[in-house]
């Protein structure tokens, strides 16, 4: 049997067996992921109607990506009792976000994955060090954290606990690439790890030019979409320096940073409505009013433009590797 820190147990998807824990929106994504690089893949979803639901999820997801092959790699299980855990090389978890759910389920995992299985976790808050805390084994936890929708979105980070293995963080990326991801890998497990720290400091800055009522929550968009958040398609803010010149980026920031939003809590306007109840979309109201018809309208614009997009930087993506 291969040893823990050996890549080639995951460097190839098509003969490797990977268990999700969870088969709720991201966790059927994250198997559109796997199964489309013909890994075998077993979700884990008690709940019957919506374990009955997931096969035919996965093929409408596998055929918006022009896949014809996959579906038949997928099996659903009500419990991990149904599983031949001598089987997997791979557990993925996509359960609700609570520290002690994830704590108790990798205990669990622990017994029963085989001892040179990786064990990962999707979560968004919790650090890969906090779930596996106290547990043995720990080199072989690692953050593995999606981006929704995961078939659409390209990236994904590979997260470094405390005392994850490297080279299990390595075979881990390898394996993510060949499935045709973008994995990228972060040593350690800050709060938001990567792309989430990006994202909010960018956030706390937005939000916080609505509160001055310096612009408007559309003109905020509209400033991050059709302007430099449209050139992060093609080239992303390091690179960018590149184009445009570090010594006029750098003289920039040096008038504008003083200036920068620096809070330790979020804008008023976000408090505001997380606590009175205009939670987006799912509430009817959020910055934007919503209809059902309206909902529907903007998540399949939503969602064409995200895959026209891939089409774009398709050239520049991983090839699928079964």
């Amino acid at each position: 049997m291969p040893n823990l820190t050996d890549p080639v147990i995951l460097s190839r998807p098509g003969t490797a067996h990977a268990v999700v824990v969870g088969g709720g929106t991201m966790g059927t994504d994250v198997a559109v992921v796997l199964t489309r690089a013909l890994c075998r893949t077993t979700v884990i979803e008690p709940d019957a109607g919506r374990a009955a639901a997931l096969p035919q999820r996965v093929r409408d997801n596998l055929a918006t990506i022009g896949r014809e092959q996959g579906a038949e790699r997928l099996a659903v299980a009500a419990m991990l009792d149904d599983v031949d855990w001598s089987t997997v090389d791979l557990v993925i978890e996509c359960i609700p976000e609570r520290l002690d759910l994830k704590q108790a389920l990798f205990a669990d995992l622990v017994r029963r994955a085989r001892a040179d299985a990786v064990l990962a976790s999707n979560s968004s808050s919790f650090p890969i060090s906090a779930i596996g805390e106290g547990l043995e084994t720990r080199a072989r936890m690692l953050g593995l954290h999606f981006f929704m929708p995961a078939h659409l979105v390209p990236l994904v980070e590979v997260v470094m606990g405390e005392g994850s293995d490297e080279a299990c963080a390595d075979a881990l990326i390898a394996f993510m690439r060949r499935c045709a991801m973008v994995p990228v890998k972060v040593r350690k497990d800050l709060p938001g790890f990567l792309a989430n720290r990006l994202q909010h400091a960018l956030s706390r800055e937005a939000f916080n030019l609505i509160d001055r009522g310096i612009a408007s929550p559309e003109d905020v968009d509209a400033a991050v979409r059709f302007g430099f958040g449209f050139r992060f398609l093609a080239a992303g803010p390091v690179l960018q320096r590149d184009h445009a010149g570090i010594d006029v980026h750098a003289a920039a920031g040096a008038t504008m940073y003083p200036s920068f939003c620096n809070d330790d809590h979020p804008a008023r306007c976000l408090s505001e409505r997380a606590a009175d109840g205009r939670h987006g979309m799912k509430r009817g109201e959020g910055f934007y009013q919503w209809t059902p018809e309206t909902i529907a309208a903007e998540r399949a614009r939503y969602d064409r433009l995200l895959r026209a997009g891939l089409e774009l930087i398709a050239p520049e993506l991983p090839e699928i590797q079964p």
